[in-house]
């Protein structure tokens, strides 16, 4: 029987080979992500069949062994030769007990690390790969089909084998055989789904895989743990730690209780399925799951809606005509299935970009034109007047297509729940292509240049309005709160040239602007200038005009003055003359030689004539 039981270990580890090696090739043939990771699942399992085989090999072999030793044992001239303890004398139970102390660990933190790294490898790379349809698929349908009545039947019949006769090292290998017949039951199911027009159903079950992946390593680190703890019985077996018991009700379903108890009895060291209360739990539990059933019924038939959120209450996925929109606070509603709750933030503000596909900014300290503002950026079409205005024909005077990169934020909020939601299959997505549609007939008549220096605001408004009017065109029921003009620049190829054109650009203008200085101030001089010399020539005419009437006038005094008194007026014309000729004049007193006189000088400081000249008062007698 032992030899059979062998043979069924090398057959499940055969079969688990054969396993992976064609659901791999259907894999490379057909193209279904599911059946990667199904090739996967089947790998492990065969590294696991093959580590249960060599550990049967081992047991048998130590068997043979004791029975050797015990026929030696009988016979008196072996009495002397045999005086140790038994694991002294036998080898094959000192290699299968280093197998079990140090091997079998650390094979159970490889298998760990195995079934970790890819739930988390193929969950990394579902979320990269473009779904699409598996090549020839009914030849992949027949050929899981078939793989999985194979595994089916053989894994049955070892998994019974080793639940009636007590070969647990059969249980791993057989939990994966009968594994895989559900494995490739998904597969054609899948397969057949994706065919009939569910696109998606292959990448569920992937993902459902990956999950299950997850699950396992979970467990068998939990093994680990629980086997440096558990207590130490002598005699008692030690349990296959990289056997995973998740797999193995997978397989037999209707053995759960049968493997918890297994798994009590072993981590505690004594019969827990045998005390009262496990015994009452097998018989009442039942009616506990179905409480709990009720339990769970009965609490879906209450919702509590946030703040600042709305909810539609469906009735068998449709909505109820009137009153189907929930305020926040509690509510009532019939128990799941028949009602079910979806939930909307209709007060907070969403928002989705135009221009750039990743928001995550690049880090530099200095934003400049020549390099990427964001991770992704798409060119958009403007129109450039002055390029337009430029030619002498209607070829020339043809609107030019400039390049231009935008970063077009858009926020929006919900005001009508229901037509967001049942007027169109994804309102969302239809507002992020309609304000696309709109921003790109917008750019195409503004101004490149307008829009990097005044106009950006003026044209957010525009864009706002317009994307508005389409939007309540097509009933979407949202409010556009703000449309943003943010990181405009050419497009970084040609951001060098086009500030060589801006610099050309400021610089004309730059030169333009002195010489409207200098003309401002050169005219202004000029007309100062004029009006000086006018006002100066005003005051020349003025001046000649009242002195030649003066002298008119003193003329007239002068023959008056003549005619009363010709000698005083000569006499005096001439004084008044010599007067005024010798007033800055030199003057010589030159006196007579042949007398004394004496000439008395007065150089003291006169006296303030204030006070000399107060006009003393007269005395009466």
């Amino acid at each position: 029987m032992e030899r059979n039981t062998q043979k069924i270990g090398l057959l499940n580890l055969l079969l688990l080979l054969a396993a992976a090696g064609v659901t791999l090739a259907l894999t490379l043939y057909s193209g279904t992500l599911a059946g990667q990771v199904a090739s996967a699942i089947f790998g492990i399992g065969f590294l696991i069949a093959a580590v249960s085989y060599f550990q049967m090999r081992l047991e048998d072999r130590e068997r043979l062994e004791r029975l050797d030793f015990d026929e030696l044992k009988k016979t008196k001239s072996a009495e002397s030769l045999f005086t140790g303890s038994d694991e002294e004398t036998l080898p094959a139970y000192q290699s299968r007990l280093q197998f079990d102390r140090f091997f079998v660990p650390g094979f159970a933190l490889l298998v760990l690390a195995l079934e970790g790294s890819a739930a988390g490898l193929f969950w990394r790379w579902l979320n990269t790969v473009t779904v699409t349809a598996p090549k020839e698929p009914t030849i992949a349908i027949a050929l899981y089909s078939t793989l999985a009545i194979l595994l089916f039947v053989l894994g049955k019949y070892a998994a019974n084998l080793a639940k009636f006769e007590g070969q647990r090292l059969l249980r791993p290998a057989a939990s994966f055989l009968v594994l895989g017949f559900y494995l490739g039951a998904a597969l054609a199911v899948a397969i057949g789904w994706v065919w009939s027009g569910g696109i998606r159903a292959d990448f569920i079950l992937a993902r459902s895989l990956c999950v299950l992946l997850g699950l396992v390593a979970a467990e068998t680190l939990i093994n680990l743990i629980l086997e440096i703890y558990r207590p130490r019985v002598k005699g008692q077996q030690s349990r296959l730690i990289y056997e995973s018991r998740l797999v193995g009700l997978l397989g037999q379903p209707e053995g759960i209780f049968s493997t918890a108890a297994q798994a009590l009895d072993y981590q505690f060291g004594f019969k827990v399925s045998e005390t009262w209360f496990y015994q009452f739990l097998q018989k009442a539990i039942a009616w506990i799951i179905l409480l709990q059933f009720g339990v769970l019924i009965a609490s879906t038939m209450v919702v509590f809606i946030g703040p600042g959120e709305q909810g539609l209450i469906e009735r068998f996925g449709k909505p109820i005509a009137g009153g189907n929109i929930l305020e926040p606070g509690p509510h009532l509603k019939l128990p799941w299935p028949i009602d079910a709750i979806r939930r909307f933030r209709t007060q907070e503000i969403q928002s989705f970009n135009i221009g750039f596909a990743n928001e995550e900014k690049e880090s530099h300290k200095v934003v400049l034109w020549t390099v990427k503002h964001y991770k992704e950026e798409f060119n958009l079409l403007v129109a450039s007047k002055e390029q337009s205005q430029s030619g002498t024909n209607a070829v020339e005077r043809a609107v030019p297509a400039d390049l231009l990169t935008i970063s077009i934020p858009v926020q929006f909020q919900i005001k009508d729940l229901i037509a967001w939601e049942y007027n169109h299959t994804d309102a969302s997505k239809l507002l992020e292509k309609i304000a696309t549609r709109e921003v790109v007939r917008f750019l195409v008549g503004a101004d490149i240049f307008d829009l990097m220096s005044s106009g950006r605001d003026a044209a957010a408004q525009d864009l706002k309005r317009l994307i508005q009017e389409r939007s309540d065109e097509y009933k979407l029921g949202v409010n556009i709160v703000f449309v943003g003009l943010q990181d405009i620049h050419p497009p970084v190829k040609v951001a060098p040239k086009f500030e060589e054109v801006v610099a050309a650009r400021q610089e004309s203008e730059a030169r333009l602007r002195v010489a409207e200085g200098y003309a401002a101030r050169v005219v202004t001089i000029a007309k100062a200038e004029a009006e000086r010399k006018i006002h100066e020539a005003e005051a020349y005419r003025a001046r000649k005009i009242a002195g030649a009437a003066a002298q008119g006038e003193q003329f007239k005094s002068q023959v008056l003055a003549y005619q009363s008194s010709p000698e005083v007026y000569l006499q005096r014309s001439y004084l008044n003359t010599f007067s005024r000729g010798s007033a800055n004049a030199r003057k010589y007193i030159v006196t007579a030689t042949n007398t004394h006189d004496v000439v008395t000088l007065n150089l003291e400081d006169k006296i303030r004539s204030d006070i000399l000249d107060i006009p003393m008062p007269s005395v009466r007698k």
